[in-house]
């Protein structure tokens, strides 16, 4: 039996501290991220994108996070990140997901409601709760005007009305981040009054989706053995805190884990060229990934509160 999301963050919000959504592809994924929350006594949630369903089969990834949450002492929760397929809401729903995200941010934001309170009308009777995203995360600069911003970036009134007519349990409002390796072009700071705006005014756990700080020794390692990520910039961890006392109880982490991923596999084929056991190829991978979720778990303050 999965955790249940909604009681997950609820308590997160209330200790002030932030719960590592961490996406999943794999076995080796899955395990690195069960293994990090149960050494560090953390609750944690494993979630995986359509992309992922697609890639490993929804049968596959539940029987792995289900088996990983068996043997696990701490919650752990099955999330289904940008959901946009209803048909796919519900496969997960009827799998045994714990939490679903209905990703409709590219709607206006009247059908974005619309299309969240249908979800949310749906994952009721299995007793799942629903995340929802509001803004836009694509193409958020320091140096655009205000205007400009105002056009990407969640506006704290609608996301009150948002929350209040949809019943959505947590919601992810776009203050600044984005999505994959290359983040911030210019100071690296998110907005943080906009934020605390949202947050006042919703009363719901908050989301930071695009959260990956893209660690230096990661990159290091990885472009040490031939990858070409030069440049890559992450969400500075001052602003991970500062985000996390202004109500995000949820903080999404996916780029971490594939980078991590990449510089350990260079390594071992670089190393050992003669090396074909893929144990010996993807165990190391997985250490890698768990040592992200480790320092993931101690920045967002969840460590020891499972």
């Amino acid at each position: 039996m999965f955790a249940s999301g909604r009681e997950v963050l609820r308590r997160a919000l209330e200790g002030h501290y932030g719960v590592g959504a961490f996406n999943c592809n794999n076995m080796e994924a899955v395990q690195a991220i069960v293994s990090a929350a149960e050494d560090a006594r953390s609750p944690v949630i494993v979630q995986t994108s359509e992309g992922a369903i697609h890639y490993a089969g929804l049968e596959y990834l539940v029987a792995l996070a289900r088996t990983a949450a068996e043997q696990a002492s701490v919650p752990v929760v099955l999330h289904l990140d940008h959901g946009q397929k209803i048909e796919v809401i519900e496969r997960c729903l009827d799998a045994g997901y714990s939490s679903v995200m209905i990703d409709a941010s590219a709607l206006p934001f009247e059908q974005n409601m619309e299309r969240t309170a249908e979800v949310v009308r749906l994952a009721k009777p299995y007793g799942a709760s629903v995340e929802a995203e509001l803004g836009r995360l694509k193409g958020v600069e320091d140096l655009v005007s205000v205007e400009e911003k105002d056009a990407v970036l969640v506006d704290p009134a609608e996301a009150a009305r948002f929350v209040r007519e949809t019943g959505v349990d947590y919601l992810a409002p776009a203050v600044g981040t984005s999505h994959g390796a290359f983040k911030f072009k210019g100071s690296g700071k998110l907005d943080l009054a906009r934020l605390e705006q949202v947050r006042e005014g919703c009363g719901v756990p908050l989301v930071l989706h695009g959260a990956s700080g893209v660690p230096a020794w990661v990159v290091e390692e990885a472009e040490r053995y031939g990858a070409k990520i030069g440049g890559a910039k992450g969400v500075p961890e001052d602003q991970i805190r500062a985000a996390i006392e202004r109500g995000v109880a949820k903080i999404n982490v996916d780029t971490d884990l594939r980078l991590a991923n990449l510089a350990a596999l260079r390594r071992v084929l670089a190393e050992k060229p003669e090396e074909f056991d893929p144990r010996k190829l993807f165990g190391p991978a997985r250490e890698a990934m768990k040592r992200i979720c480790r320092e993931k778990m101690a920045l967002f303050g969840s460590e020891g509160t499972a």
